[in-house]
């Protein structure tokens, strides 16, 4: 027997959501880092030049996050994202502390598994992809 609240034809659109979501998500990360927008610990201070590591994670996050919401070449763009999660997971916030609770790497995972997963499942019906022969 298989009792579900929400019907399994909600899977293709609730998949277009999750990757929408995650992608303006991630992409707040890069305009923080670019555009100053929103102003948090990430921003760099007005006039100061940007470090490499600066430059390659907002660039990811920024073009990243918008070919994400798109739902534009989204299995590759998100194999590489979720590459990049764990990478940054790893350099980051694993030193710190085992747990990622404690090295606050929570949001590092979830994206990092968020995205292969959306490197497997596709971009959904609400996507550019689905567009493309």
């Amino acid at each position: 027997m298989n009792i579900s609240i929400i019907p399994a034809s909600w899977s293709g659109p609730l998949l277009s959501i999750l990757r929408i979501m995650t992608g303006l998500l991630f992409l707040a990360h890069g305009t923080t880092k670019f555009l100053g927008f929103p102003v948090t610990q990430m921003t760099p201070a007005p006039g100061a030049a940007m470090d490499t590591m600066t430059i390659v994670t907002g660039t990811l996050e920024l073009v990243g996050g918008v070919l994400i919401v798109l739902g534009l070449f989204t299995r590759i763009t998100a194999f590489v994202l979720s590459g990049f999660m764990a990478v940054g997971y790893f350099m980051v916030h694993a030193p710190q502390n085992f747990h990622p609770i404690l090295n606050q790497g929570e949001l590092a995972i979830m994206f990092c598994f968020v995205f292969l997963y959306l490197a497997a499942a596709g971009a959904g019906p609400w996507s550019i992809d689905a567009r493309r022969p």
